[in-house]
């Protein structure tokens, strides 16, 4: 493997490094600051986890976790959806899914990723907190909306979908 590293200054006479750290170190106040959304992110143990032999399922209560991690994210809880699948109507009720955007160089300061499968919890007010779990972790982050202009990329987009009290309360 080589250690040559090619940079990328096709930005570089407009917007290079520097302005780069500086949009991102604006956008993060405002986020962690300002918006102050707090989400608990439950990350499954995938090595603890126990599965069966034959078809890799999570065996009855094999579901291990991380310990739980707060983070910061821009939530936006979509409008619930009534669908038709075959011939039956599935009522969806309150709530809807929710999108959070939330910026990688936070994740990693954290240490933690977001992968499908994990839940997050949302405090939509001091006393109720919603669980949903992940079902677009938001890893592909190579098209303009997630990047500056091409430069490199910065945020995810995560997209979580409602549970049940019997399916997650927490830890």
């Amino acid at each position: 493997m080589s250690n040559n590293r090619v940079p990328i200054n096709r930005l570089g006479k407009f917007f290079g490094g520097e302005d780069y750290n500086l949009d991102l170190n604006m956008g993060e106040e405002w986020l962690h600051g300002d918006m102050n959304f707090t989400l608990v992110l439950y990350q499954i143990d995938r090595i603890k986890t126990k599965t069966d032999d034959v078809y890799g399922e999570t065996v009855s209560d094999g579901i291990k976790f991380l310990p739980p991690v707060e983070f910061k994210g821009y939530v936006q809880v979509l409008s619930p959806e009534n669908k038709m699948i075959g011939n039956s109507k599935i009522e969806q009720f309150e709530p809807g899914n929710i999108k959070v955007g939330v910026y990688q160089r936070h994740l990693d300061e954290l240490g933690i990723d977001i992968n499908f499968g994990d839940y997050i919890g949302y405090y939509e007010t001091e006393d109720i907190i919603r669980y949903y779990t992940v079902n677009n972790d938001g890893r592909i982050v190579s098209d303009n909306k997630h990047t500056y202009g091409g430069y490199k990329p910065f945020y995810r987009s995560i997209g979580a979908s409602p549970v049940t009290n019997n399916e997650f309360r927490g830890l």
